[in-house]
């Protein structure tokens, strides 16, 4: 059967690859030279190309720009030993992409269009995956809205990119986290769960104000009381409370893949597991009381990041030293262990491209 949409192919005269210090790479700010551009007009996706990475030309009033259609997601892909590539869960990204899409009233992405463009994206690229112990590639796709005109409705037109680019690890540290009572991220029946734009744009300003403070980022608790805790600013949250690994859960909370994968390794291990409200306080009297052994962000970019310290009205909450935190440590290197194919994949989680 032949493929419903041409992937044309114009390949880099002036690669970047030299210039990559693969020692020292820095989040997002070193990308590969390709990226796969489709385009959306007149309801469908017409033109699939991927192309070398340049600059984009907008008219100024491209519609996203003013009215915010625009949704991005996180994807890894890690250099087995024997040279192969292995892009982690991408049929998770594409689920969560299009809910995303369908909320923000734009078109979805076709399977066609973000897993086949991207397995041939990330093989004209490989040589950009680093082989260096604990870095990866990240992926982004992401999509937003181009119709050249003003006024609140759908844009008529969109494109959808992938971008990609080789990273080392988002955090190096355990993180010192500040429970937000005041601002807030996301309300119920809003856009919390989707991965769009204008969730990290509210979050900069109290972010700012907490790092100001000497915290690292932010545990944003709900909009009506902040009496629950959802999720950090560029992940989700997990604890460990007394035997049982408890994770914030609503439709203001992003449905993490990390997150998702980690509950569900915790399940095949005979770890009970819930997705459920945890309020501020359970989690203050949880650590005060020792049944909380373990807090740590989960996400692409943070992968598994354990939590050191906790600020709540004033008083700073000490957790335990991360090096003893038996299931974090387990699951961390599980999953390394996983994603640079060390280790069988049960799961099927791991998408293989040679």
């Amino acid at each position: 059967m032949a493929h419903p949409y041409e992937i044309k192919v114009e390949l880099t005269k002036d690669s970047q690859l030299a210039k990559v210090d693969f020692n020292n790479l820095k989040f997002g700010q070193i990308l590969s030279d390709h990226m796969l551009v489709a385009d959306y007009d007149d309801g469908e996706w017409k033109e699939v190309k991927i192309v070398p990475y340049a600059n984009l030309s907008l008219n100024p009033a491209t519609s996203a720009l003013h009215y915010g259609q625009a949704i991005f997601e996180g994807i890894k892909a890690y250099k087995f030993d024997d040279g192969r590539v292995s892009i982690f869960r991408p049929d998770k990204n594409l689920e969560r992409f299009n809910k995303s899409a369908v909320r923000l009233e734009m078109p979805e992405v076709p399977q066609e269009i973000f897993i086949d463009g991207l397995k041939k994206l990330i093989d004209i690229d490989r040589n950009f995956v680093p082989s260096v112990a604990g870095a990866s590639l990240y992926i982004r796709p992401f999509m937003f809205g181009t119709e050249p005109a003003l006024g609140v409705h759908p844009s008529k037109s969109y494109k959808f990119i992938i971008i990609t680019g080789p990273v080392g690890a988002y955090y190096n540290k355990p993180l010192r986290v500040k429970v937000e009572t005041y601002f807030t991220r996301a309300a119920s029946g809003g856009v919390g769960f989707s991965k769009n734009a204008g969730n990290y744009a509210l979050s900069l300003y109290p972010t700012r104000l907490a790092q100001d403070e000497g915290f690292d980022q932010l545990i944003w608790t709900d909009a009506k009381e902040h009496k629950y805790i959802e999720e950090a600013g560029t992940a989700n949250l997990v604890f460990m409370l007394g035997d049982t690994l408890v994770t914030p859960g609503s439709d203001t909370v992003l449905q993490g893949v990390t997150r998702h994968s980690i509950m569900d390794l915790a399940k095949s291990w005979g770890i009970k597991t819930e997705t459920r409200n945890v309020s501020v306080q359970e989690l203050i009297d949880g650590i005060e009381s020792g049944k909380v052994s373990e807090a740590f962000a989960a996400g692409t970019a943070a992968t598994l990041t354990p939590i050191s310290e906790i600020g709540y009205e004033g008083k700073i909450y000490k957790l335990s030293d991360p090096a003893t935190r038996a299931f974090s440590n387990k699951v961390l290197d599980y999953l390394n262990q996983l994603r640079y194919g060390k280790v069988d994949d049960p799961f099927g989680w791991n998408l293989i491209i040679g």
